[in-house]
């Protein structure tokens, strides 16, 4: 009888078991749909509020921009009524106004240039230990376009413009690299530290004790395998396999087979290479300096390499800085003098002002052709890229050249990749 009520309480149990377990599964997937179109509606509504406030914003701003006699009563009372929106309108405003304000050029009238050309010269004069921050516009003389001028790079992209590249094999060093060539030989100048990864300051003479080449050289592939580094200066732009995150240039270091890497650092990378990047002679010139000159420099990227500012240090204590610019650069309101001028004109008088005359660049003793070194014959495909040919040589393509006509711009490599991949994005 035990067993018998035993076992019917278990079927009964039983029976009830699947309907209850059904009916909580029905809750929970009643309460799963009703919360996945709770989350829907509000996404809805999100979509719905940003539309509105776009059209909102589009009204207000064809308000204001008509003259205020011409607004009807009712238009008086949405800019009444939208005060905040008007407000987001004006702010934006004034950051397209300041923007492109920063982005145009001004250039110091004749008279003005040469006084502060002399206060230049004065304070290089005076100066014990004077340090040189280059950047791209110290090269655009030599064909080689800036970034953020009016026909830079990155200023073309942003309007939608194709951009066209140069044969960097012809490209020469400028007059102002020869005038801090010469400086430093006078020993009015005792560093530079360049962004450029032209290799003009190299090929005109400077020595490499006294450079800093912080983004890289386009002639120089290394081996980081071999202890310390090997260093293998070449007459071409060895960077025509190389990309962000993506260094090696397919060649192989003669004395332990790993392979070449090129040396340029890309934006969002950090250079760790100790030559040609000299960061320890940047930055103890940087502590040694009494006076900056910052030449062709935008210096919205080395304004982020605190050692190079002496910022730890109080106003009075830092370096003095003068800066030659065209355009505003972040570092303006820190400067003893702001001299806005092309670089070329600026070094002219210059060296002037200091009574030194202005050398001209000789190909015949261009450094580059003693330091390079050779491929061996397995590896003399390996690129495609033009050489830096001795004048003789120069003469005679020239002459080919012109027979065949324009030949096609070199793509790719360090300068063609940067603002081919930033076209794409565009």
């Amino acid at each position: 009888m035990n067993v018998f009520i035993k076992s019917s309480k278990s079927r009964d149990s039983s029976a009830s078991g699947p309907s209850s377990g059904r009916s909580s599964m029905d809750v929970n997937t009643n309460s799963g749909c009703s919360a996945r179109a709770e989350r829907k509606q509000q996404e809805k509504a999100k979509i719905l509020q940003r539309e509105k406030q776009r059209q909102t914003m589009k009204t207000i701003s064809k308000i204001l921009q008509k003259a205020e006699g011409e607004r009807t009563q009712e238009e008086r009372g949405l800019l009444q009524a939208h005060q905040d929106t008007v407000q987001e309108l004006s702010r934006r405003q004034s950051r397209r106004f300041l923007l492109k304000r920063k982005q145009e050029e001004v250039f110091d009238d004749a008279e003005n240039l040469k006084t502060k050309v002399k206060q230049l010269a004065e304070a290089v004069q005076q100066a014990k230990h004077v340090v040189i921050y280059s950047g791209a516009g110290i090269s655009t003389a030599a064909s080689i376009p800036d970034y953020r001028g009016p026909n830079g790079v990155w200023t073309q992209l942003q309007k939608g413009r194709s951009v066209s590249s140069s044969d960097l094999s012809r490209a020469e060093p400028t007059l102002t690299h020869m005038c801090i060539w010469m400086l430093h030989k006078v020993k009015m100048v005792q560093h530079v530290v360049s962004q450029n990864c032209d290799g003009l300051h190299l090929r005109s003479g400077l020595p490499r004790h006294a450079l800093s080449e912080l983004h890289g050289n386009m002639f120089i592939e290394v081996c980081d395998s071999c202890s310390p580094a090997r260093e293998f200066i070449r007459l071409f732009d060895v960077t025509e396999r190389t990309a962000l995150h993506r260094h090696g240039t397919g060649r192989l270091c003669p004395y332990c087979r790993e392979e070449l890497r090129d040396t340029i650092v890309h934006f969002g990378e950090r250079g760790t290479l100790e030559q040609p990047l000299n960061w320890k002679g940047a930055a103890e010139a940087a502590q040694q300096a009494d006076v900056i000159l910052c030449l062709g420099s935008s210096l919205k990227v080395l304004k982020k390499y605190s050692c190079l500012w002496c910022m730890n240090r109080p106003a009075n204590k830092r370096p003095r800085l003068y800066i030659v610019n065209l355009q505003w650069t972040p570092k303006d309101n820190l400067a003893t003098l702001k001299i806005h001028g092309k670089c070329d004109a600026v070094m002219g008088l210059l060296m002037e002002e200091l009574g030194l005359e202005i050398p001209v660049y000789n190909r015949s003793q261009d450094p580059i052709f003693s330091l390079a070194k050779p491929l061996s014959p397995q590896e003399q495909k390996s690129h495609t890229r033009k050489e830096i040919a001795p004048p003789s040589v120069l003469e005679d393509a020239s002459q080919d050249a012109q027979a065949q006509g324009e030949a096609t711009a070199v793509q790719g490599g360090w300068f063609g990749r940067g603002y081919a991949k930033a076209r794409r994005k565009k």
